[in-house]
């Protein structure tokens, strides 16, 4: 069953009226037809089973025909704090991260990234994470649709994780599976997580020190380095497994 999300302004007592991208999406791609049944949210939790009634111009009337709270978010908040990637693997970076639950991506311009956005270009590529973000939290039936930040810096995105509970920052030098094992299993449902990853160099001694100096906790992910992609996305799948279980 097709996903969408919508408005809780759009939700009457027995009807849900779309419109937007949605409605095109719906009508002219997906070709559906009145009868038909969608899944909407509302980004509050609710999820609500509809029937296509009929289409009225840009719109599309829906009747609803249960509601439930069936939880799909993680019981933590979980931040990725990216470094700049080269190429289109942000793009896949979000995809994927919001299949695994995270609830927010900042992109962060650290001193060993090759890519360098101004202003214009950052809005641009911002748009289009956050694109990313709504078409992958409709395909894995997300109740939310997680915020991809405007860029970083290093020390806005220090700054900006000062109020998260627990800070990672998986670091090549840093040594000893035991602490990271301790971290991740003393994590209690509620607890906000941050996770810092850096881009294809890595993070600069400094920043680490940095970092840890405001309470990050440096960790390792093994014996292997990972690629940038696979790093944030290695560490969500792990905080993803303890915090269902």
């Amino acid at each position: 069953m097709r996903h969408f999300f919508t408005e809780p302004a759009n939700i009457q007592e027995h009807g849900i009226y779309m419109d937007g991208p949605d409605v095109n999406h719906m009508k002219n791609v997906l070709r559906m037809k009145p009868g038909e049944m969608v899944g909407v949210s509302d980004g509050g939790g609710h999820e609500y089973i509809c029937r296509i009634s009929k289409y009225d111009g840009e719109r599309v009337l829906l009747d609803i025909e249960s509601v439930s709270q069936r939880e799909t978010e993680l019981k933590s908040r979980i931040y990725l704090f990216q470094g700049l990637p080269k190429g289109d693997k942000m793009e896949w970076i979000v995809q994927k991260a919001v299949e695994l639950g995270v609830y927010q991506i900042i992109p962060v311009a650290t001193r060993r990234c090759v890519v360098r956005l101004d202003q214009k270009k950052a809005e641009k590529k911002t748009e289009r994470w956050n694109a990313i973000a709504l078409s992958a939290a409709k395909q894995s039936g997300r109740k939310a649709v997680p915020l991809v930040k405007p860029v970083m810096s290093f020390q806005e995105a220090v700054d900006y994780a000062g109020d998260i509970d627990v800070v990672l920052i998986p670091y090549e030098m840093a040594e000893g599976m035991e602490k990271t094992r301790r971290i991740i299993q003393g994590l209690e449902p509620g607890q906000s997580v941050a996770v810092f990853i850096g881009p294809e160099g890595g993070f600069e001694d400094e920043e680490v020190g940095a970092a840890v100096s405001r309470g990050a906790e440096a960790v390792t992910l093994g014996r292997r380095i990972l690629r940038t992609e696979t790093a944030g996305l290695a560490v969500l799948s792990v905080l993803m497994y303890h915090l269902e279980s």
